[in-house]
């Protein structure tokens, strides 16, 4: 069974001023297994966004379903998704979202602290992930007083320390110069190696490379899927962007590869 399992997934807004419905995604299915690195790539208005947002349960569809670990996220009550989230879901967002009037130790334990785990358990938790992301020296130090960089190791940090099934990435690579970029994507590596499931979003190539997979949205509608297989990271960025020219010059039959 697939750890997550997207059904026909179809989400209508309603314009406001004019109230004319506006559909973002159009029956969008996909399925991701246990410990697998997906990525999702699309132009702007592609639907990313809103897909991102339904996995995270922050958001419902107008029709289908999404199943984390065989359970419909959509038969969650509203007053059980903020645990169901806490507890299953882990966030790296583009923006860091880290609290400047904490340090980075108490940014990192904060959803540890609203599960109500004891202090010894989250220190011990703590040591393994900031061994792990390296920044077991800047735990003291305020947001503000740290790179970009070090930020999102610690935006990780606070995304993995609930041992969560699966790992969502918004942009990841967004804020951050070439060199943080590169070195996130390195620890993405490592803790999908150690089993971690994630699902990126993403407008970067070179980004998504390093996914085992990745899913192509066009106008609400995943038109291609491309598997790494086994390529080394120059081959999968020049697969993806061919990829990604062929599908935007709308070429028949272009969305079809496979690896």
């Amino acid at each position: 069974m697939a750890l997550l399992d997207v059904r026909s997934i179809k989400k209508v807004y309603t314009t406001r001023g004019t109230g004319h419905p506006v559909t973002a995604l159009h029956s969008v299915s996909f399925t991701v297994e246990e410990g697998e690195y997906v990525a999702v790539m699309g132009e702007s208005g592609s639907g990313k966004t809103t897909l991102l947002n339904i996995l995270a349960a922050l958001d419902r569809p107008t029709s289908g379903e999404v199943l984390l670990d065989g359970r419909p996220t959509g038969e969650i009550r509203e007053r059980e998704l903020s645990a169901f989230r806490r507890d299953h879901l882990g966030f790296v967002f583009q923006d860091f979202n880290l609290l400047d009037s904490f340090n980075l130790r108490d940014n990192i334990f904060l959803p540890l602290v609203l599960a109500g785990k004891r202090y010894d358990e989250m220190r011990q938790r703590l040591e393994l992930c900031a061994a792990e992301l390296g920044i077991g020296d800047l735990l003291d130090k305020f947001p503000y007083e740290v790179s970009g960089g070090q930020k999102q190791r610690a935006a990780v940090a606070r995304a993995i320390i609930t041992n969560p099934r699966l790992l969502l990435a918004d942009e990841p690579t967004g804020a951050l110069d070439s060199r943080a970029a590169d070195s996130l994507m390195a620890l993405f590596d490592r803790i999908n190696a150690s089993g971690q499931t994630i699902v990126m979003v993403t407008h970067s190539v070179k980004a998504a490379s390093h996914a085992g997979r990745v899913l192509f949205l066009r106008d609400g509608e995943v038109i291609n899927q491309l598997y790494r297989a086994g390529a080394d990271l120059p081959t999968q960025f020049a697969r993806i962007s061919d990829a990604l020219t062929l599908l935007s010059a709308d070429i028949p039959d272009g969305g079809k590869e496979r690896a």
